[in-house]
């Protein structure tokens, strides 16, 4: 009897040694900054940014995208570019992407762009940004036609934000992924564009949305080009923008591969319907990442 309770014990400790730690992906540190874009509290960052960004950092936010830089006045939400960045500094919070208006700029001659792009470079590198992003597309720039020349014009953009020694992206909405006899606007931008010089912000909630391919099949093409991601949730009903955990997106399943991707930075996202308001929203949904979500990244 003594015997066999030994070597049933013995059993027991080896196959515990092979087992991992338990909840070791639980207590590792992210190896990534938990991001918002800012355009989630537009409202609230036009009443009062300062006590908008004290809460911000309070909800454990760490890394910033910023949106509606005053390139004319130099400022970020009516502040001095150098005294928003103090701000930052301040709260222990950075801002590694901005979103710039660059679909004013598509039609305009070169000149102009050129002067806007230095604009956002100057923006930029105030609050040591690591990338300068073109956001949004207006709805008639939405053709085959229009693709291609955002093509050439991204190509230049990146050159001239690369060579300031930022990186440049472009974030994606449904549009890109609407056929035009058979073709998308998203193909040309990834076919047309220089992966050297343009980078790519994958929204992953619009992937979800509208792309026949998942998140990770979009990567597969370009490993190492999505820099940076958008994640928001999709609510079940209606398919608009819901607080993470609410809608129907499994993040848990459909999340790239942050290695593959050449993931930078990712944020946390949802441009309207809210369930109460939006700082309601960023609450919900910062408490809904960190404990199901973080660990992954």
């Amino acid at each position: 009897m003594e015997r066999r309770k030994f070597i049933r014990q013995s059993g027991l400790l080896m196959s515990a040694t092979l087992l991992p730690t338990p909840n070791f992906a639980m207590t590792r540190e992210p190896k990534y900054k938990m991001g918002l874009q800012l355009f989630t509290i537009r409202d609230a960052m036009e009443k009062d940014p300062i006590a908008t960004l004290k809460k911000v950092a309070a909800l454990g936010y760490q890394d910033l995208e910023t949106y509606g830089y005053d390139g004319d006045k130099g400022t970020y939400y009516g502040h001095k570019a150098a005294d928003f960045k103090q701000l930052l500094d301040d709260l222990q919070l950075s801002a590694s992407s901005g979103h710039y208006g660059f679909s004013d700029y598509l039609e305009k001659p070169a000149a102009e762009l050129e002067r806007f792009v230095d604009q956002c470079i100057e923006g930029a590198h105030a609050l040591n940004k690591s990338y300068i992003t073109w956001p949004w597309l207006a709805p008639g720039q939405r053709t085959l036609e229009k693709f291609k020349l955002l093509s050439g014009k991204l190509n230049v953009i990146g050159e001239q934000v690369n060579k300031a020694g930022l990186g440049f992206a472009y974030h994606n909405h449904d549009f890109e992924f609407i056929e035009h006899n058979g073709e998308i606007g998203y193909d040309i931008i990834l076919k047309e564009t220089d992966p050297a010089l343009v980078k790519l912000q994958m929204d992953l909630y619009w992937v979800m949305h509208s792309s026949k391919l998942s998140p990770a099949e979009w990567i597969a093409k370009q490993p190492g080009r999505y820099v940076m991601w958008h994640i928001k949730d999709m609510d079940k009903v209606t398919r608009d923008y819901t607080e993470l955990g609410n809608g129907s997106i499994d993040y848990t399943e459909i999340l790239p591969d942050p290695s593959a991707s050449g993931l930078d930075f990712y944020y946390l996202e949802q441009g309207g319907n809210f369930a109460k308001n939006s700082m309601q929203s960023i609450t919900d949904s910062a408490a809904y990442f960190k404990e199901h979500l973080q660990k992954y990244l």
